[in-house]
């Protein structure tokens, strides 16, 4: 009886079911459609296709798909100039490329849409047989293709570089090929770096803007690598060969593709992944009141520059929070804003925006024993920031011109508006009253190379740790300057602002140096910013020995700032 019950109650309350489902079903909005409307397309029957639609040349169906209700011929321009169209389906091509306004009128209503043409470019692909592409053993082919809706004759001009060689060593400077089949024949190169390709076409009557390719090509044997930040420019990679390559081979910079930034004052170096650290544009004093003028960062890039990534940018902040000088300690990577403390970034850190709140200062100045009695003080412009030994080691210029140290204990939890002279760090000062500019130490020697910038001691210098410490004159500065041709590495300290790089304490200078372990060199960029030649050394990138004492110029004519060595050696990157 009961269960009869409930079998009557279950037929009752299904059919309320239904109907509450029905009703609650939502009615769909159908939104009005526009007067007029139109799309456009590229017949996908006809060949060949390309990897863009919208070429020169390039026959595109515009469609009239407005409603029915808008009565009156459909009307198109095309917004290059040619004459006007009508139908409901019609075809046109450009002859220029740029982006055009098409225009749809139909009685008193009208649609416009922006349709972007691209030029005619070969696209050249490279093939190496090899994992690589060597130096004077790898075969190079080529291969094009070449976007081309008018079937136009087309005639292809090939320019490879120097000294470049067919599979049976003959020169092989220039290759014509009178149409898309007829390609060079396989090549090597003979020198390292990246070897420039020039493809010229001839498309019709016009001639098609050059395509200029890089083949990265790699060293024979296994060597360290360079790398360094180029004033205005790109990242560029060099090989250290030790000047060791075999006779008439030329050892030139690869260019990785990727902009250096406004002012990329540091480079570092750390399993096989680049940090550039760009100061931006205000590297000098700025009165940035509502403190939104930052827009330096730091970037990530893999070392063939194959992949970039943003590590930390200061874009919007205040300016003087830019990084400027950095280091890399286990998982972290340390950096020096303009001139109150140090910051410090996991190494692992991607797509982040600074702030004070997440990135609190690792040392601030006035959390050091040093601020007010030591000479540390507010307005020290910084410079490089790196561990020696265990201790830190913090060269600032301006309103305190040393190279503070201290242990991680000397770094005081609350600020200090004047630090405590019975308490300063056992470490002490180096220098102390002169500017420097950049520093380098190797164990291996136990010797820093480091730049001075003062009006009596400008240079670059060799000493012993040691003699370092001990240095409290411009003199013995002096005794420890090694030169270039008799000339010294002066940074620029009377110019005008910012064309000559920042005049007095802001002068860059040699902003960074770096240890080639293989070599045993260590590595510098110079910029002579228009001194006087005959006395000061040119522009480029110099190598100081410590086997022989001497300095070299490895890269003569380049401008850069940061610098870096890959240690591990390779045939490329």
């Amino acid at each position: 009886m009961k269960r009869d019950f409930l079998k009557m109650l279950l037929i009752a309350i299904l059919p309320i079911c239904a109907v509450s489902c029905i009703d609650n079903v939502p009615e769909e909005e159908v939104l009005p459609r526009d007067a007029v409307s139109f799309e456009y397309f590229i017949d996908q029957n006809v060949e060949p296709k390309y990897y863009l639609d919208f070429y020169i040349d390039s026959d595109i169906t515009f469609k009239n798909t407005s409603p029915e209700t808008t009565k009156g011929e459909p009307t198109w321009d095309f917004g290059d100039g040619t004459a006007l169209l009508t139908g409901d389906s019609v075809t046109h091509f450009y002859a220029k490329a740029g982006t055009y306004k098409v225009r749809l009128t139909i009685g008193d209503y009208k649609s416009e849409h922006s349709i972007m043409i691209a030029p005619i470019k070969p696209i050249v692909k490279v093939k190496v047989a090899d994992p690589i592409c060597e130096v004077r053993s790898s075969l190079v082919t080529f291969d094009v293709e070449l976007p081309n809706p008018k079937n136009k004759p087309a005639t292809f001009s090939w320019t490879f570089p120097a000294d470049t060689k067919s599979a049976s060593d003959e020169d092989y400077d220039t290759f014509v090929g009178k149409d898309i089949n007829d390609l060079p024949a396989p090549v090597k190169f003979s020198h390292v770096g990246s070897q420039q390709v020039q493809l010229k076409v001839k498309l019709g009557d016009d001639d098609l803007e050059p395509t200029l390719l890089n083949v990265q090509v790699a060293y024979n044997q296994e060597v360290p690598t360079l790398y360094y930040a180029v004033q205005g420019g790109r990242i560029m990679a060099h090989k250290l060969t030790g000047g060791k390559q075999p006779s008439g081979m030329q050892i030139s910079s690869y260019d990785l593709g990727v902009a250096s930034g406004q002012h990329p004052f540091n480079i570092l170096f750390k399993d096989s992944l680049l940090y550039v650290l760009d100061a931006g544009k205000q590297f000098y004093y700025v009165n940035d009141v509502d403190g939104v003028l930052g827009d330096g960062k730091i970037s990530v890039l893999s070392k063939d520059g194959s992949k970039v990534q943003t590590m930390i940018t200061n874009a919007g902040q205040a300016a003087f929070d830019d990084p400027f000088y950095g280091y890399i300690e286990g998982d972290f990577l340390y950096y020096a804003n303009r001139n109150t403390g140090i910051m410090k970034v996991a190494l692992t850190d991607r797509d982040k925006v600074y702030n004070i709140t997440d990135y609190p200062y690792y040392v601030r100045h006035n959390h050091l024993q040093y601020y007010g009695v030591g000479g540390l003080a507010y307005g020290a412009v910084s410079r490089n920031f790196a561990k020696i030994n265990g201790v830190w080691h913090w060269s600032t210029c301006h309103t305190a011109t040393a190279t503070f140290c201290f242990m991680d204990d000397d770094i005081l939890k609350d600020p200090v508006t004047q630090g405590d002279k019975d308490k300063l760090p056992e470490e002490g000062k180096i220098c102390d009253g002169m500017k420097i500019g950049a520093f380098c130490y190797v164990a291996k020697h136990d010797k820093v190379v480091f730049s001075v910038m003062e009006a009596t001691a400008n240079n670059l210098c060799v000493c012993t740790y040691a003699d370092w410490k001990a240095m409290q004159s411009a003199g013995a500065v002096n005794n420890a300057a090694v030169t270039f041709d008799g000339k010294p590495f002066a940074s620029n300290l009377d110019g005008n602002l910012p064309a000559v790089e920042g005049t007095g304490v802001e002068s860059v200078g040699i902003c960074q140096i770096s240890y080639d372990e293989v070599n045993d060199c260590v590595y510098f960029a110079y910029r002579n910013n228009g001194k006087v030649t005959d006395r000061y050394p040119n522009t480029g990138i110099y190598c100081y020995s410590f086997a022989s004492g001497t300095v070299t110029c490895l890269i003569p004519g380049v401008s850069a700032y940061g610098v870096a060595v890959n240690n591990n050696p390779s045939k490329l990157f």
